[in-house]
């Protein structure tokens, strides 16, 4: 009988626990001589996925939901028992906060480049002279081949500054919670890279390869993200019920790596060692560079950056908010002088989130240039948040309630030249470290669907290196 080999997922997350799942699945499909233990340092699985339920109300901490056109996480869902409790966003207006007034965002746009001329040139969100910058877009020829240059440059070169400064940074900036001035194009969005090179124009490139839209019933906009109906957080207790009895220990945090000839033993913060033929390091790069401290190879992970932000939820009854907006929710230019940097209207993005009659507003501060305001008390950030609401809502009570969840250096930086970097990061693991593998937030993009594919592929690398 073969030796039972044992696989170490290190680190709770959605990747964490997306690879312990996949890796059972796939041990008991091909009756593989392996077992599956899943370290996490904290009391409480799921990373950055929290849900509270509080009086009716079902506030996400974290992220509020996924692309519904990345499928991993809705196949994922199902595959755990819950595919009849994916919930489409509701679709309604959105808007762009610019010098304290909200326009419309302009319709056919996609992560805030046009797609469609009438719109843009209606929108009062552009000047005259910053229209015909964009223009520009269509005549100028596409720029020298580049490995890398930061979004801000891309997209500023292409559209010029007020495209970028009053449309596409407050939507892509708000993913990373970074700066577009330094984060990484090829590591970001590579296919508008792609389009410019093969087009020659990054409208003529969306306008020749983004799919027609079917025309929604009754005028409204397809949705485009996908929640659970009990939180996302309801995922996370879905796929821990399925791993097996004996994989999970929380509050077991890994202090360092060493290399055997043969295997890897984990020293594990209460003394203990743990033996793994391979692992999946599903944890934060700054976790991971001091797991590896003994190794070199780890240390571009000293200087790459994490932001923090705070995730403000407010719950009123809705007659405290005397002047409504017929929208979902809006996010803020670069140039505004508002601290908060988006606020979505929940209960009417995910109706199912508010008891009827309730308002629950969900605001986002912490901008790269203000991240000292996270550090605030719970009394100074809703203070902030409501002076900043009241600039374009009339909210005349204070709110039932609130909840506020500060991720502190929470939102890796993937700066220029990231993708070189976890390119020769990967390569030396190779080298040093054969089995042990890369997955998270922190290398391959942010996404809830990002993470579990990263989860997956490092599950195939893991039985591929175990044959």
């Amino acid at each position: 009988m073969s030796e039972i080999k044992q696989i170490v997922v290190v680190g709770g997350g959605i990747t964490g626990l997306a690879a312990a799942y996949y890796l059972q699945k796939e041990i008991k499909h091909q009756q593989l001589p392996y077992e599956v233990k899943l370290l996490e340092a904290s009391d409480k699985l799921g990373g950055k996925i929290k849900t509270e339920q509080k009086d009716g109300f079902t506030i996400e901490r974290g992220p509020d939901s996924f692309l519904a056109r990345k499928k991993s996480a809705s196949e994922l869902a199902s595959e755990v028992g819950l595919g009849d409790q994916l919930v489409p966003n509701g679709t309604g207006q959105s808007y762009i906060l610019v010098k304290n007034k909200l326009h419309k965002m302009p319709s056919g746009s996609f992560m805030g480049i046009p797609t469609k001329v009438r719109p843009f040139l209606f929108s009062g969100l552009f000047s005259p002279v910053g229209k015909v910058k964009a223009a520009k877009d269509f005549v100028k020829s596409k720029g020298a081949p580049q490995e890398d240059q930061s979004l801000g440059h891309f997209f500023r070169n292409r559209l010029g500054d007020e495209v970028v400064e009053n449309l596409i940074e407050p939507l892509l900036s708000g993913i990373y919670a970074g700066d577009i001035d330094n984060l990484s194009l090829m590591s970001t969005f590579p296919n508008f890279y792609h389009l410019e090179q093969e087009y020659g124009s990054l409208i003529k490139g969306l306008n020749k390869t983004m799919p027609a839209r079917k025309p929604a019933k009754k005028g409204k906009k397809p949705s485009m993200f996908l929640t659970l109906k009990d939180g996302l957080e309801s995922l996370v207790e879905a796929v821990t019920d399925h791993l097996d009895e004996g994989t999970v220990y929380t509050n077991k945090a890994v202090d360092h790596i060493e290399k055997k000839d043969s295997h890897y033993n984990l020293l594990l913060n209460d003394g203990t060692v743990m033996e793994a033929a391979s692992v999946i390091l599903a944890s934060p790069h700054s976790a991971v560079e001091r797991m590896l401290s003994k190794h070199d190879l780890m240390k571009p992970f000293q200087e790459m950056p994490a932001t923090s932000v705070a995730n403000v939820a407010l719950a009123f009854d809705a007659s405290a908010v005397k002047k409504d907006i017929d929208g979902t929710g809006f996010v803020v230019s670069r140039n505004s002088d508002f601290r908060i940097t988006a606020c979505t209207w929940t209960h009417k993005k995910w109706p199912h989130s508010t008891p009827e009659g309730k308002v629950l507003l969900r605001c986002y501060v912490g901008k790269p240039d203000d991240q000292e305001v996270v550090d605030l008390s719970d009394e100074e950030i809703v203070e902030i948040v409501l002076n900043d609401l009241n600039k374009t809502m009339n909210i005349t009570a204070d709110p039932e309630f609130f909840v506020i969840s500060r991720w502190k250096n929470a939102m890796p930086q993937y700066t220029v030249g990231h993708k070189q970097r976890m390119n020769e990061i990967q390569q030396a693991m190779e080298q040093e470290l054969p089995g042990v593998y890369l997955a998270g937030g922190s290398y391959h993009g942010v996404g809830v669907p990002d993470c579990i594919d990263q989860g997956k592929d490092a599950v195939e690398k893991v039985l591929n290196f175990l044959k």
